[in-house]
């Protein structure tokens, strides 16, 4: 912002108004974090298990698109079909993140390299089935939009927030970062697919399933980032779009990282990115700051989330040296 002729405080001072400055941008603000909380949650439990799940975006495409599909074609008393339409993109996003898992498991591939690819597979999905059985009445490259009652936006939380886009995603992301801390910290299940995470050799010396354990921890991972796409998709917004891969999937890697890799870390990381989103075109509208600017921001954090474990890696190193001295 200086090396741009610009106020840096100014400009965090408005990047801060941007996303607080009253109830409705604060729950614009909340709305935005909720598909982060979701995505980086599926990232930092791949993490925790010792997988790298860059796939979240095509996950949570089409878990997205099953909960579309579901908040399109069914019809039933509100409570009802968002149960079902939010069960639905879990289901699509577990079904997308098993192929990687079951690579991984079976032929030892990379579970990055094939993510990516289910990524681009999810986008084409998409791409042809949205205008064959989903088309809006005027655009094909876009859906029909869903109804309130398929939505997950409620009157009472709408009201609550003064008008903002607000919605139930919030409550998935909140509810789905309690269980995850349970299931890792609290049982059994969560201490095998750490131990895998850890050392797979010494997992399966224990008697440890480590391909079992490979496949259901992408599912698991799949199926948060595809109620990330419910969120989106069924609350945020209110169809679904052809030609775009969903950026919060990769952004997920950057909430995961700030988080520690730790579900109530990723909770506080996806609010403050939400605070960025927010606030980024409030702070370009009263100064000559480009938005760019938030992305750069969050660009940079990753980079020093990424370097601050090689810096306590070196120091370690440094602290045995002196030891052995």
């Amino acid at each position: 912002m200086l090396f741009t002729g610009n106020n840096p405080f100014e400009g965090y001072t408005y990047l801060i108004r941007g996303g607080t400055m009253n109830i409705e941008r604060l729950g614009n603000t909340l709305a935005t974090a909720s598909p982060l909380i979701l995505t980086g949650l599926s990232v930092a439990f791949a993490f925790r298990t010792g997988l790298f799940n860059i796939g979240a975006s095509g996950q949570m495409l089409f878990g997205g698109f099953c909960a579309t599909a579901v908040a399109l074609t069914l019809s039933a008393p509100k409570p009802i079909l968002l149960l079902i339409s939010v069960i639905a993109a879990g289901i699509g996003g577990a079904l997308w993140g098993v192929v990687p898992g079951l690579l991984k498991s079976k032929f030892n591939v990379h579970e990055v390299v094939s993510s990516i690819m289910m990524n681009w597979i999810a986008y084409w999905v998409i791409y042809y089935a949205v205008p064959t059985y989903l088309k809006g009445a005027f655009l094909e490259t876009e859906s029909k939009k869903i109804s309130h009652e398929a939505s997950l936006r409620v009157d009472w939380l709408t009201n609550l927030f003064d008008g903002s886009y607000i919605n139930l995603g919030l409550f998935i992301g909140i509810i789905s970062v309690i269980v995850i801390a349970f299931i890792l910290n609290k049982t059994v299940l969560g201490y095998e697919l750490k131990s895998v995470g850890f050392n797979r050799y010494a997992a399966e010396y224990a008697g440890i399933s480590v391909n079992k354990n490979i496949v259901l921890a992408m599912m698991i991972s799949g199926a948060l980032a595809g109620l990330a796409g419910a969120a989106l998709y069924i609350g945020n917004a209110s169809n679904i779009q052809i030609g775009i891969l969903p950026p919060q999937g990769f952004d997920g890697i950057a909430v995961s990282l700030l988080g520690s890799n730790t579900p109530i870390g990723v909770l506080a990381a996806a609010i403050f990115f939400g605070l960025l989103y927010s606030g980024k075109g409030f702070m370009n509208a009263m100064t000559n700051i480009p938005p760019e600017i938030a992305d750069t921001i969050i660009a940079t954090i990753i980079y020093f989330a990424a370097t601050s474990v090689l810096i306590e890696k070196g120091l370690d190193r440094l602290k045995k040296k002196r030891r052995g001295n």
